[in-house]
């Protein structure tokens, strides 16, 4: 393993391809096996990426959910510039662990004293043995990148995104139900991820990412062979809106009171919680962790 300028490393690992050999389908071996799960058969995949998130937060309206395990991103792209994120095959594009919710569903219902009484006593039976709230973020739209503004953040007033996630943010509880969500595939939180500073909306001020340092990881030295490895990155955005929680409030809790009414008692509960909808300048993205690119030539030759 050896640092390089950003230039080599990246002419390194991932713009001087070689020429694959045609080999029978396998399983991707040796420092390449990070990538099984990359299209690199697909002819539109110029390289394999994997970002993984070890921490950071997630705050939306007036909660805030730190990120304590890691968030897998990976897939396939056609260019480190911008190029949609062609889904990983064998596992999620997406892998996010349900994370807890401060406080719970206390944290995010605050019960109105007019709700009809068997919801009132179904909450604090649910609070007193249920308390947990999951939050995970899903996808709702194909991912965009450009890993090149990663490593080298334009300071030209181009667009900065290194990463555009578009994701609805499902909460789980028994009391919530499984359709609780905040945001929808018409109306999702969009993230536009980026290592430069950004430029929101007050009350938010500005805050910086970072690029990481980028090491080239050489498996054939001779030959120039390698991948590209991101250490220390840090993605933000604080310039995103997040709409209303919507499809709350479990019909499985054999409540006298119409379904249309439930989900307004209980989405409503949440949002006045949570502080949503929340417009754009209320809400912050901080993830840090690393990345890996290789090109999908040297990850097809490393199949055994």
């Amino acid at each position: 393993m050896r640092k390089t300028p950003l230039c080599t490393a990246a002419a390194a690992a991932l713009l001087t391809l070689a020429s694959a050999s045609v080999a029978n389908a396998g399983t991707p071996s040796g420092p390449y096996a990070m990538f099984k799960y990359c299209p690199y058969t697909d002819p539109a995949v110029g390289s394999c990426v994997i970002n993984t998130t070890n921490s950071g937060s997630l705050t939306i309206g007036s909660t805030t959910m730190p990120i304590d395990k890691p968030i897998v991103l990976q897939g396939g792209i056609e260019t480190i510039g911008a190029s949609p994120l062609y889904d990983a095959v064998g596992a999620p594009t997406l892998k996010s662990p349900a994370a807890k919710v401060p406080g719970g569903l206390l944290g995010i219902v605050n019960p109105a004293p007019d709700w009809p009484g068997p919801l009132w006593t179904a909450f604090w039976a649910l609070v007193a043995t249920v308390n947990d709230v999951n939050a995970t973020i899903e996808p709702v739209q194909q991912i965009q990148t450009n890993f090149g503004n990663a490593l080298f953040p334009p300071s030209d007033g181009s667009d900065p995104t290194v990463a555009r996630l578009a994701v609805r943010v499902h909460l789980q509880n028994p009391f919530l139900g499984d359709k609780c969500y905040i945001g929808s595939a018409q109306n999702p939180v969009v993230l536009k991820l980026q290592t430069g500073t950004t430029a929101p909306p007050l009350p938010n001020l500005p805050i910086s990412g970072n690029p990481g340092t980028a090491t080239t990881v050489w498996t054939d030295e001779p030959n120039f062979i390698g991948y590209l490895q991101i250490d220390g990155t840090t993605l933000v955005d604080n310039s995103f809106a997040v709409p209303a929680a919507s499809g709350c409030g479990n019909i499985a809790l054999g409540l006298p009171i119409l379904t249309p009414i439930l989900d307004a008692l209980v989405s409503g509960a949440v949002n006045l919680k949570v502080g949503l909808p929340a417009v754009a300048g209320k809400n912050t993205a901080i993830m840090t962790g690393n990345a890996s690119i290789a090109a999908s030539a040297y990850v097809l030759d490393s199949e055994r």
